[in-house]
């Protein structure tokens, strides 16, 4: 299956599970994209826990200048105070829709649960037909000792309290997920 075929179908699955799901240019559209959603919900801080340092930067002083604060490590005292995070996910699963997150970091944990809007990026190179295709890299990764791998699709759902369906119960309310069509900006 061509990148175009696999990028389609992942759209098509995600939005089975409601997320929303979009194509964006690179990080910067992202970081604009983040901070308009969180303006079309009131929403005033914001934790981006595994996205590159120097990008952070960049994202912290946009945020800045429109009034959102920047929750920083450790997210575990402010665990009740975040509205939304930013992401970048390790792969994404076409077939089922389905983020790859790996990471040690107890930060993207708490961020990727615990915020009411998870806005995860993935580049459209990384995005695999199915768990066959990522196999070798959960392989490696489980070679090299306890760790943290979450597979995440679409937004918290329950209905284990008289089978009565619940969004936002055990993470966030909303997933979007930004295919970046290119791998920097």
């Amino acid at each position: 299956m061509c990148s175009e075929d696999r990028i389609a179908l992942m759209m098509e699955r995600a939005k089975l599970v409601q997320a929303e799901v979009s194509r964006i240019s690179g990080l910067d559209a992202a970081f604009d994209y983040v901070i308009e959603r969180m303006r079309e919900r009131d929403y005033k801080t914001l934790a981006a826990p595994n996205v590159d340092p120097a990008d952070a930067f960049r994202l912290e002083d946009r945020c800045r200048k429109a009034g959102i604060e920047w929750v920083a490590s450790p997210l575990r005292n402010r665990m009740r105070n975040i509205q939304a995070a930013l992401t970048m996910a390790d792969g994404a699963i076409a077939e089922t829709g389905s983020m790859i997150q790996i990471s040690d970091d107890e930060d993207v944990r708490i961020a990727t649960m615990l915020s009411e809007l998870h806005i995860v990026c993935v580049r459209a190179s990384e995005i695999h037909q199915d768990s066959f295709a990522v196999a070798h890299m959960l392989r490696d990764r489980m070679a090299a000792g306890p760790g943290y791998i979450s597979f995440i699709t679409g937004a918290s759902r329950t209905a284990d309290i008289e089978r009565v369906l619940a969004i936002g119960v055990h993470g966030p309310l909303e997933l979007h997920i930004l295919i970046l069509e290119e791998a920097r900006s």
